[in-house]
């Protein structure tokens, strides 16, 4: 026994003692393989699944290392049965191997021949197969590339992918360093990716993903098609590839709502890629239609089940994944792994924040009683109206009133879910909402002012989840949000997470009604913040109402 800060336990849990003087280096030693489930005050507790492992294995991290790691922080002996099959999953990882063969085209090679033996008679696998060509290699449809990946991984042999890439169309692209310096962290991730070929990299808001995808680009100097979540997220990344390459306006066409302009390099919103026309989706052709060489998907944990369908068909160019957190709230993390590739880099980041590259950030949940005639309503109100019902009640209103005037002087966002609530906290404030409705070019207008400090507060809807650059605010207050999204949380807090010009950090408020769902729902988004080692004040709205925050 030592006086280690993990406890590991047989069922695959780690129990984090966060008292303990090690549990920061702990944290930072086994998020690249154990995923975080809970997060009270004194114990947090992880869990190593076989995604989480394979992933760490596809960034570089071996059994032996995960194990070493285990050892060294666990305070009692680590259950051997444990280390086995942390081995053993591992161990799956690259055993099935999909190549390129100069004769036979795609096909499906392994170290280990009774692997091949029973995957091959799957039901779902045997289809896409063609000639058996010996003891360790089988065939596969070239058109099968992605699918297959889907089946392997669901039966728990996920295959390594060698088949190589085409090219594309050459376009030359490079970065115009040019007053400013790439981020050593960035290049790694870059760098980390077009070793890989495809896959994902995962970086903090405010770290400066758009540099890395620009560094992607320049590596594959090729056409390049960029998937992002709305209109204002396509003209910040056209503007920031105009800032940090050689492209020019010519160069770079928008496919939008609005617009829809080819280019060399193409900026499409997912909602336009979706888009159905008479029962068909009109604009996903414009995968194929295109040689591109590399194809960059923004905000890959919101990727809509349509484009993962159609990615499936496009294994042969290069994909990168951008994306703040892995966690998808629809379970489709697998989808990711298989189809855009593995976690090919990722950087704790409180170890960012550390190198001066994103602020630090405090996060403090309110809470908040509920009057006597709210407790009343939330009672006797129906399940599926429970949380609108305690997440927008005129206790929290208050709240935000007294916290914006606290911070007059700062740029403050208010965040929420609720359109009705937004417009009540938009007209007690007095200052503008943003909500989906709100036209493009007024959204950019309102953006900038707030930029420029003219506006000191916004509300804004979920709109200003993603890709939003705001690198001047200081102060977020939630109200409402996605049910305990961890993933919402995260984009959330990246709102005030670019460092500031005079070096302050920022607060997150998270305003929770006592003792109700949205009190639950608070637990969740709280996970994600622990996993990435953010202190968590909870505190009375007494508090803030008294002048003691």
């Amino acid at each position: 026994m030592s006086d280690g800060p993990l406890i590991v336990q047989s069922d695959k849990t780690l129990l984090l003692d966060v008292d303990h003087p090690n549990s920061t280096e702990c944290r930072r030693a086994i998020a690249p393989f154990a995923e975080l489930e809970r997060s009270p005050e004194h114990i947090h507790t992880y869990r190593l699944t076989n995604l989480g492992l394979w992933n760490a294995r596809a960034a570089g991290h071996d059994a032996e290392n995960v194990i070493d790691t285990l050892i060294k922080y666990s305070r009692y002996a680590v259950p051997h049965s444990l280390l086995l099959d942390v081995a053993e999953t591992m161990s799956r990882y690259g055993r099935l191997r999909l190549e390129s063969n100069p004769i036979h085209g795609l096909v499906l090679v392994t170290t280990d021949s009774a692997v091949l033996e029973e995957v091959i008679r799957a039901k779902k696998i045997a289809p896409l197969l063609g000639a058996r060509i010996d003891k360790e290699t089988i065939a596969v449809h070239p058109s099968q590339r992605g699918a297959i990946k889907q089946h392997l991984l669901r039966l728990g042999w996920p295959a390594e992918d060698f088949a190589g890439y085409v090219d594309g169309q050459a376009h030359p692209i490079d970065l115009n360093q040019d007053g400013w310096n790439i981020r050593q962290y960035q290049e790694h991730a870059a760098e980390g990716f077009w070793h890989g070929g495809s896959g994902v990299v995962v970086l903090p808001c405010g770290a400066g993903k758009t540099i890395v995808g620009a560094a992607a680009m320049s590596h594959a100097k090729a056409t390049t098609l960029i998937l992002v979540t709305n209109t204002v997220a396509a003209r910040q990344w056209r503007d920031e590839l105009l800032r940090r390459t050689t492209l020019n306006e010519d160069e770079i066409g928008e496919y939008s709502g609005a617009k829809k302009e080819i280019r060399p390099v193409t900026i499409a919103t997912y909602q336009v890629m979706t888009k159905k026309k008479n029962g068909v989706y009109a604009h996903l052709d414009l995968f194929d239609s295109y040689d591109w060489g590399l194809i960059i998907y923004d905000e890959v944990h919101l990727l809509p089940a349509p484009i993962f369908r159609f990615t499936a068909d496009i294994q042969s160019r290069r994909r990168l994944g951008l994306t703040a957190t892995l966690v998808r709230e629809d379970g489709m993390e697998g989808e990711v792994f298989s189809l855009i590739g593995p976690k090919r880099f990722d950087v704790p980041w409180k170890e960012i924040e550390s190198q001066g590259y994103i602020a630090p950030a405090e996060c403090i949940e309110i809470r908040a009683t509920l009057s006597e005639t709210e407790r009343l309503s939330y009672a006797t109100a129906e399940v599926e109206e429970k949380y609108r019902m305690c997440a927008t009640t005129a206790t929290k209103t208050k709240v935000v009133q007294a916290l914006v005037e606290k911070h007059a002087e700062d740029q403050v966002l208010v965040i929420g879910q609720y359109i009705s609530q937004l417009d009540e906290l938009s007209e007690k404030l007095g200052v503008p909402v943003i909500k989906g409705e709100t036209p493009v070019k007024e959204r950019e207008e309102l953006f900038a002012a707030f930029r420029t400090g003219e506006l000191k507060c916004l509300v804004v809807s979920k709109v200003a989840n993603f890709s939003v650059d705001l690198p001047d605010a200081t102060i977020a207050i939630q109200v409402s949000g996605a049910f305990g999204s961890r993933q919402e949380e995260a984009q959330r807090l990246g709102r005030i997470l670019r460092p500031k010009s005079d070096g302050r950090g920022a607060r997150f408020y998270s305003i929770v009604s006592r003792d109700t769902v949205d009190q639950d729902f608070a637990q969740n988004r709280q996970r994600f913040l622990a996993e990435q080692g953010y202190s968590y004040k909870i505190i009375d709205a007494d508090d803030v109402f008294q002048g003691k925050l």
